[in-house]
């Protein structure tokens, strides 16, 4: 029995570096082939275990002068923030300066507080920990009604308040801790939250937390609220059929103030996610285990702290973004993929397919 076991595991074959790499880029062009008006795909493997730090880029850039996309070049990665929000609020758990089971009322600023409570919401009863997994039961201030005013209204300069304010007149409390229901604004307030403990403004105090300088994440940064970092290529243009959107057209305070608003490479987003869990951002293990510890019971919600943790064969700690970003991170292979496409509506048919298949192709499952 023994030995013909051994022979059946000399039989499945251990892929190289070199081989992994040549199926990666084959795998992108086919599906490239397939949907080119997904314009331009960027895709990073980070996979320290099999020596593998890989970029590649397919299509254009600019639908206007079918520049070609450089897998070098950073997107906006919208939601993807959330889990650098998340993580930077931890480090201050980790710091035993905050508590996620913490009633948010002595958080905030004396003014959202008096917001919140005159509309009748019980903030004694609303922890950091509901934020970080959207069980807060406050209203979004993103609904059909938001989309259509920056369709209408592109270059229009949003502030936090008028966005705190939104989701003050069009929501009603709910009950705090009973169901998921994902919003931005619950990742506002955890902005604020950080600058009220650190006395920073929130992306200065987010980029000392998660430790930039020390990692080297020099190409990742709150578009228009930090400065374009140096020897860093042009963003990439996203777009979106829907409303026949280029991101270039639209104004990034709509979605900058935690919920998203981080641009990053498709390296550093895979460096981030991959930092994070190999424990070099947050040492806790406690603690960075409850990002990615369920809070609802798992039918009713997959979403963590900051994560979603999906099981697709294997473990995987994933978080996506409205302009096409998707990040997946698996601890049995150790490795993240990135995978931006610039065509938001080939989102759901493209990043799912490259992001399990590449982690499949890691573990040596996939059918090639």
């Amino acid at each position: 029995m023994k030995i013909a076991f051994l022979l059946n595991l000399l039989c499945i074959p251990v892929l190289g570096t070199a081989q992994l790499q040549a199926i990666f880029q084959n795998k992108i062009d086919s599906i490239f082939e397939k949907n080119k008006n997904a314009i331009g795909i960027i895709v990073h493997v980070e996979s320290p275990k099999k020596n593998i730090s890989w970029s590649y880029a397919k299509g254009v850039t600019n639908i206007k002068t079918d520049e070609l996309l450089n897998n070098q070049q950073p997107v906006l990665i919208a939601s993807n923030t959330k889990p650098y929000v998340a993580a930077a609020l931890l480090r201050l758990v980790e710091n035993n300066e905050i508590s996620i089971e913490q009633p948010i009322k002595k958080l905030l600023s004396k003014k959202t507080r008096k917001l919140f409570q005159k509309a009748g919401y019980d903030l004694n009863t609303i922890t950091v920990k509901h934020l970080l997994s959207h069980t807060s039961g406050i209203q979004d201030y993103v609904n059909d009604d938001y989309f259509e005013f920056v369709n209408q209204h592109p270059l229009y300069e949003w502030k936090k308040e008028e966005q705190i304010k939104r989701t003050i007149d069009i929501g009603n409390p709910e009950k705090a801790g009973e169901k998921f229901s994902y919003g931005d604004i619950n990742y506002l307030l955890l902005t604020e939250i950080i600058e009220q403990k650190t006395k920073q403004p929130f992306y200065t105090a987010i980029r000392d937390l998660l430790k930039y300088k020390e990692l080297g994440l020099s190409k990742t940064w709150f578009i228009n609220l930090e400065e374009y970092p140096e020897n860093t290529l042009p963003l990439a243009h996203q777009y979106t059929d829907k409303y026949n959107w280029d991101s270039y057209d639209i104004n990034p305070s709509w979605d900058l103030y935690g919920g998203g608003g981080i641009a990053s490479t498709a390296k550093e987003s895979a460096l981030f996610f991959q930092y994070l869990f190999d424990g070099k951002i947050i040492k806790n293990k406690n603690i960075l285990e409850a990002m990615y510890s369920y809070v609802l019971p798992l039918e009713q919600s997959k979403y963590c702290l900051g994560i979603y943790h999906f099981n697709l064969g294997f473990n995987a700690y994933y978080h996506g973004g409205w302009w096409g970003t998707d990040v997946i991170y698996s601890p049995e292979t150790d490795a993240t993929v990135t995978v931006f496409t610039l065509q938001k509506s080939f989102q759901h048919i493209i990043n799912p397919f490259i992001g399990k298949e590449f982690q499949n192709l890691l573990m040596n499952k996939s059918n090639l």
